[in-house]
C-alpha cells in the first residue's frame, strides 16, 4: 500500500479521510478488547486503533504485534473520544481506525526500549541502529541536516564554491598525532588522513577560487573526550582579498542564518569582540562563558608591600595577585572547599587562599596579615557583601589565569546547583576573541612554536617585532566563542613566500630541508602570485550539539566512536589478514 502521510502529519482537519501509514510499533495497549498502537516513523507518532467490531481480521492480526514490528496500515482518520486528547503530540487530537494491516517485518525484543533514556551509552552504541530510532536522536539528525543545508544555501548566496579536497594527504607531524595510511604501490611510504584541509584551501586561493567552503571530514589520532572524536566534521572556509573584519562579518552572517534556520531565532549582530589579553585578565580563559560575571580582579599593586608573604613574594618575583568574588557562597561546605582546593592544586597552585564573609566577619587565617588599605581595596573592587566567598591566586600571571579561570567555572556550577546563579541555556553570548599571541616559547626545547599553525600572519603593526621580541607579536587569529565553548577558529594567512620562509626557518627554526620536504609545494606556489587570504573553520559537530542542547557530540553523530576510539557496533578497529599486511609491506612488532 502507498503511504499517504507520515506519522506526525495528520490533524483534526483530516478527520474522515482515508489514509495509509507505515512505521514501527512504538507502544501497544489493549483496552477492553480494542488494541491501541502508537505508530512511529522518523517524523513522530500517530495513534492507530484496531476494533474487532470494525474489522476483525486486522484486529486478530494485531494481537501478534510487539514493539518494533514494522507495519503498514490503511484506515480512516477520526477524532479521539472526548477527554482522551494528547496535547503533547501534534497528532494528539486524532487517531486512525484501521481497515487493513500488513506486517512488513517482525522484530526480536530490543535490548532496550526505544524511548528509554536510562540505557547505558555503550549498549546504545553497540545497537546504534536502534538508538537512532529514538525520537530525540532522529530529531538531532534532522536538525544536523537542516544546519548543513543552511550552510550550503548561505555560501551559495554569497558566491562561494564548494570544493572537495583529498582525504589521502601528506604527513605533517608537527601538529596533532595523525592517522597514517600505508601505500601498497609505494612500499615504505605513507599517506596521512588530514587534520584539516588547511594547506589545500590555501592552494585553492592561489588557484584563484577566491571563495571556498567545504563541509569536510577531518581526522586526529588523539585522546578523546565528550567533545572529541577521531573523525569529525568541520565547516571549512577560505576567502581571498579580505581583511579580518571581512571574514568576521561574513561568519556572523553565517551564524545568524544557521540560528534562523535551525531555531527560528534572530541573533543580534555584530558580535562582541575582545582581545586575548583582556579575556584572560577578566575571565582566566580564552573561551569565557560571559553569561555570568564573577570576573577576575587584579590586586597586584594593592599587595605589592603586603605583610602576607605569599602575596608579597608573588609580586616581587614579577607575578600577580588576583581574586574573584563567589557571591553567596560563604556557606560552602567543607567538601565544596576541598573540591575548590583540589581544583586549584590540579592546575599548579600550592593551595587555595580564601575568605568567607559570614556574620559580619571575614573568616580566614590570612586576614590578620592584611592592612586596612588592603581590606578597603578588596571591598571596593570586589563589592564584598555578607555571604560572599573570596578566592585568591598569587603566582605567575599565566598560572593565576589558569587557576582562577578554572575555579570560576567550578564555583558557577556549585552556585547553579544551589539555585544561587541562573544561567539560561538559550542565552547566546557570542564573542570574538582576537589578537592572540602569535608564538609561544618552550624553554626545554629552546625554540618558538606557532600557537595556532605556522601559516598564521602577524598583525601588520607587529611584524617588526619578529626579529627583536617575538613573544610580543600578535597573530591575525580569531576565535568565535559561545557560552564557554570555542565554535570556530581561523586567521589571516601569510601569503608572501619570503615571509612564510622566514616563519619556517628563522622564527620556528625548522631546518630548510625539513621545511622544503613538508611545505615546499606551498612555498613554490606562493611564488606565482598568492593573493592575500584568510579563513576559518567551525566545529560542525559541536555547533549542532549546541543547537540540540547536548554537551556530547556523540549525540549528533550517526555512528560515533567511544572514548577509546572504538566502534562498538562494527567491532572496529579489528585485526586484518596476514596477506593484507604483506601486500602493504608491513610487519607487526606488538611486543615493543
Amino acid at each position: 500500500m502507498k503511504r499517504t502521510h507520515h506519522c506526525s502529519q495528520l490533524r483534526a482537519t483530516d478527520v474522515g479521510h482515508k489514509v495509509a501509514l507505515a512505521g514501527w510499533v512504538h507502544v501497544r495497549r489493549d483496552h477492553g478488547g480494542i488494541v491501541f498502537i502508537d505508530l512511529r516513523d522518523r517524523e513522530g507518532l500517530t495513534q492507530i486503533v484496531f476494533d474487532p467490531q470494525h474489522n476483525k481480521p486486522s484486529w486478530e492480526l494485531a494481537q501478534a504485534l510487539r514493539s518494533e514490528f514494522v507495519v503498514a496500515v490503511e484506515g480512516v482518520v477520526r477524532s479521539r473520544p472526548a477527554g482522551t486528547d494528547n496535547p503533547k503530540l501534534p497528532t494528539g487530537q486524532i487517531e486512525v481506525l484501521v481497515h487493513t494491516l500488513e506486517v512488513l517485518n517482525s522484530s526480536e525484543t530490543p535490548p532496550f526500549q526505544i524511548d528509554e533514556t536510562q540505557a547505558g551509552e555503550d549498549l546504545r552504541l553497540q545497537y546504534r541502529y536502534l538508538d537512532l530510532r529514538r525520537p530525540a536522536m532522529a530529531k538531532n539528525l534532522i536538525l544536523r541536516h537542516k544546519v548543513a543545508k543552511a550552510v550550503r544555501d548561505y555560501f551559495d548566496a554569497n558566491r562561494f564554491l564548494e570544493v572537495e579536497t583529498p582525504i589521502l594527504f601528506k604527513s605533517t607531524p608537527e601538529g596533532a598525532r595523525e592517522y597514517l595510511v600505508p601505500s601498497r604501490v609505494n612500499p615504505g611510504k605513507f599517506y596521512a588522513l588530514p587534520q584539516s584541509p588547511q594547506q589545500f584551501k590555501q592552494m585553492l586561493m592561489v588557484a584563484g577560487v577566491e571563495r571556498y567552503f567545504q563541509i569536510a571530514k577531518c581526522f586526529r589520532d588523539e585522546d578523546l573526550r565528550a567533545d572529541r572524536q577521531p573523525e569529525f566534521t568541520q565547516i571549512d572556509i577560505e576567502m581571498s582579498f579580505v581583511t579580518r573584519d571581512d571574514v568576521l562579518a561574513m561568519m556572523e552572517g553565517l551564524v545568524a542564518h544557521i540560528w534562523q534556520a535551525a531555531r527560528g531565532e534572530k541573533l543580534p549582530l555584530p558580535f562582541q569582540r575582545m582581545a586575548y589579553k583582556d579575556v584572560m585578565e577578566r575571565f582566566g580563559s580564552d573561551k569565557p562563558d560571559t553569561r555570568f560575571g564573577m570576573e577576575l580582579v587584579d590586586f597586584t599593586e594593592d599587595f605589592k608591600a603586603s605583610a602576607f608573604k605569599v602575596f608579597r613574594s608573588a609580586v616581587d618575583s614579577g607575578g600577580v595577585v588576583k581574586a574573584l568574588n563567589a557571591k553567596g557562597l560563604a556557606g560552602a561546605t567543607q567538601g565544596q572547599i576541598e573540591q575548590l582546593t583540589e581544583t586549584a592544586k590540579s592546575f599548579g597552585a600550592k593551595g587555595l587562599a580564601y575568605i568567607k564573609v559570614e556574620a559580619g566577619e571575614w573568616k580566614s587565617p590570612i586576614v590578620k596579615f592584611f592592612s586596612e588599605a588592603e581590606k578597603a581595596a578588596l571591598i571596593q573592587k570586589l563589592k564584598i557583601e555578607e555571604g560572599d566567598l573570596i578566592l585568591f591566586g598569587a603566582d605567575k600571571r599565566e598560572s593565576v589565569w589558569e587557576v582562577l579561570g578554572r575555579l570560576r567555572l567550578v564555583v558557577a556550577d556549585i552556585l547553579k546547583k544551589t539555585g544561587k546563579l541562573t544561567v539560561r541555556d538559550d542565552q547566546w553570548n557570542f564573542l570574538w576573541v582576537i589578537d592572540f599571541p602569535l608564538l609561544e616559547y618552550r624553554p626545554e626545547e629552546g625554540k618558538y612554536y606557532a600557537r595556532q599553525h605556522p601559516f598564521t600572519a602577524a598583525v601588520p603593526e607587529d611584524v617588526h617585532l619578529l626579529d627583536t621580541d617575538p613573544l610580543k607579536v600578535r597573530g591575525s587569529q580569531y576565535d568565535l566563542v559561545l557560552n564557554g565553548q570555542e565554535m570556530a577558529g581561523g586567521s589571516i594567512r601569510i601569503h608572501r613566500p619570503d615571509m612564510q620562509k622566514k616563519m619556517f626557518e628563522e622564527v620556528l627554526k625548522i631546518p630548510a630541508d625539513v621545511a622544503k620536504a613538508r611545505f615546499g609545494y606551498m612555498l613554490e606556489a606562493f611564488r606565482y602570485g598568492a593573493p592575500p587570504h584568510g579563513g576559518i573553520a567551525f566545529g560542525f559537530d559541536r555547533l549542532v550539539a549546541t543547537l540540540c542542547g547536548t554537551s556530547n557530540i556523540r549525540d549528533v553523530i550517526a555512528f560515533p566512536k567511544t572514548a577509546k576510539a572504538f566502534d562498538l557496533m562494527t567491532d572496529s578497529p579489528s585485526e586484518v589478514e596476514p596477506k593484507q599486511l604483506r601486500d602493504l609491506h608491513i610487519k607487526l612488532d606488538l611486543e615493543s
